[in-house]
């Protein structure tokens, strides 16, 4: 019997061995990134000072540095906070040194430097090392749980194997924000271990809606005794949702783009990494959950004249 044809008609299962090539070396570029550059972690990890100041005027950061490096603090990390007057300055403590006299000491270097300028002290922040190395494991344990989950989620309410490409996606999509990560430079804080678990469920989200207009077209397919074409069921299900799935991506990055260029240097890190999720996850619940989980159920191996047809279609 033949299928009932969406409006919309695009062959993304046959486009598979592109998307995946593209996946590929985006995956290969973000693990070599982090194995290479790494992350920027922010003082929540690494542990050590930040202290926040206020210029009456915009400050240069070379002046800056070259103020406080006589006081041993020459590599701390220096950047403007949300706009030229305002100063972030973060530095690693020594051992048994308090972070009083590591703001006193800045606080002074700064006014002896900016003698004109009025040097205004907005903040002093401490975060210990092993509050850091506990932040980091309680980091990761919370990406690896949730991973879990889902997993067992998934697998209760579909099959095992929509639970696999189900979290190969998720996978596929942590690994590249955690890339550009890398490649940019942004620091790695604790709103954006927050931001990418925001991002495992917003993509889990997507591809649950695909998923289940699969199951419901699996489980009509079968009531016409005519299973074998997976792939031309998927393919029709992720064109059926393809309109729901961009119209709710769209108007999210709307709001989250906002936050981005609105939102201030406290969120901009953490709106960054919902947008890089967004894009990615929506593609991901497109053209990498589906053909993982065909992929397993062994669609491809078994259906090679169909597979051959799908792929020749535009």
């Amino acid at each position: 019997m033949q299928l009932i044809r969406p409006d919309i008609n695009i062959n993304f299962i046959g486009k598979r061995k592109l998307a995946m090539a593209i996946s590929a070396l985006m995956i290969i570029i973000s693990l070599g990134m982090l194995a290479i550059k790494g992350l920027n972690f922010g003082i929540d990890f690494t542990g050590g000072t930040l202290v926040e100041v206020k210029f009456d005027k915009p400050a240069k950061i070379a002046d800056i540095r070259s103020a406080i490096s006589p006081k041993g603090y020459g590599n701390a990390v220096i950047q403007e906070f949300g706009s030229p007057e305002e100063i972030l300055i973060r530095v690693q403590n020594r051992e048994g040194e308090k972070s009083s006299t590591i703001s006193t000491a800045i606080l002074d270097s700064l006014n002896a430097k900016f003698t004109a300028d009025a040097v205004e002290m907005r903040r002093v922040e401490f975060v210990g090392p092993q509050v850091g190395d506990e932040l980091t494991h309680a980091g990761i344990m919370a990406v690896l749980i949730s991973m879990l989950a889902i997993l067992i989620y998934v697998t209760f309410r579909f099959e095992f194997r929509f639970a696999l490409g189900a979290d190969a996606a998720l996978l596929h999509d942590i690994t590249i924000v955690l890339g550009l990560f890398a490649i940019t430079g942004k620091e790695f804080t604790l709103p954006v271990i927050a931001a990418l678990l925001t991002v495992i469920g917003y993509s889990l989200n997507d591809t649950i809606v695909v998923f289940d207009r699969i199951r419901e077209n699996f489980a009509a397919n079968r009531k016409r005794k005519n299973p074998e074409d997976e792939g031309l069921i998927a393919n029709n299900a992720i064109n059926q949702t393809l309109g729901r799935t961009l119209m709710t991506s769209f108007t999210t990055l709307l709001v989250v783009f906002s936050l981005f260029l609105f939102g201030g240097e406290v969120i901009h890190d953490f709106a960054f990494a919902l947008i890089a999720g967004i894009g990615v996850g929506t593609y991901s619940s497109i053209f990498i959950a589906s053909p993982i989980m065909l992929s397993l159920a062994g669609y491809f191996k078994g259906n090679a004249d169909e597979t051959r047809e799908m792929e020749a279609r535009p």
